[in-house]
């Protein structure tokens, strides 16, 4: 898929050309460039970056000075480029469009994990993600330190409000699941979504599901039905989690908090590529 992406971003930005580099740089002029960060925070992207050079021009060389997930600071060169000038103004906006992204998701990711260090839960991301990129920006979350949840629609059973109003009840809807995946020899994680206590009662009583949800629970609702959890059954916090509440979900001993905020609502890191004149 990251390859299928930067086909993708290399098709729309160039299209049949770079006819600025085309028009005033020579075809055999060479030139060497660094990424100066321009903003504290965790690093990510670096990886991605040498693969989109790589696939636009195999000859380039990069110079790896900081590598994904290490902090960096204004005024760090992340890594330097050497080669053809025309191929680097070429990649130059892609590279930074996604470094930037990325850096940014890694950046925020870093900080929630370390909100919630020394507790047993562990920080997911969401499917909130920029379509069409969603593989870099779950990338960028691991390297920040968060863990991915899903990745898609495919990869596990996911019974949402929705999805319990329209198959008309818990029951029904866990039911439902668990003849489909039999039927079709599907071996997926199910998990569900519940929205107070009486809905986590119905899914207790009915079993078959692999972790539950406690979707807009406070922290104090949390501790007050955890208990009734079965330990082999994975528990999440999800929605109207805030910075400042993160902390307290994690006390409560839940396994999992899910931030659509790691990736949905971020700042990019600010860097440049700048020409090196030697």
């Amino acid at each position: 898929m990251i390859d299928a992406i930067i086909e993708l971003a290399l098709k729309e930005d160039l299209g049949e050309g770079d006819h600025s580099a085309l028009a005033c740089v020579p075809e055999k002029a060479t030139g060497h460039a660094k990424l100066l960060i321009k903003e504290n925070g965790i690093l990510a992207g670096v990886e991605l970056a040498k693969k989109i050079f790589l696939t636009y021009d195999p000859d380039l060389k990069i110079t790896v000075h900081h590598l994904d997930g290490r902090a960096v600071k204004v005024g760090d060169i992340a890594f330097e480029v050497e080669g053809s000038s025309r191929s680097i103004l070429a990649t130059e906006r892609l590279v930074l469009n996604f470094m930037q992204r990325m850096s940014g998701i890694a950046t925020k990711t870093h900080h929630y994990a370390r909100l919630i260090e020394g507790t047993d839960s562990r920080l997911l991301d969401t499917r909130k993600t920029t379509p069409g990129i969603r593989a870099i920006e779950k990338w960028a979350v691991t390297i920040g330190g968060g863990h991915n949840h899903r990745h898609g629609l495919y990869d596990m059973i996911m019974i949402k409000d929705n999805h319990i109003d329209y198959a008309g009840g818990i029951a029904q809807a866990i039911q439902r699941t668990t003849d489909y995946l039999e039927k079709n020899k599907l071996k997926l994680k199910v998990e569900i979504e519940v929205r107070d206590e009486k809905e986590l009662d119905e899914v207790l009583a009915v079993g078959n599901v692999d972790r539950i949800m406690l979707d807009n629970f406070t922290p104090e609702d949390i501790k007050s039905v955890l208990h009734k959890i079965p330990a082999h059954i994975e528990t999440e916090a999800s929605g109207g989690i805030t910075e400042e509440t993160l902390r307290a979900y994690a006390e409560t001993g839940i396994n999992y908090i899910s931030s659509g905020a790691l990736t949905h609502s971020v700042k990019s890191l600010d860097m440049s590529l700048k020409a090196i004149f030697k």
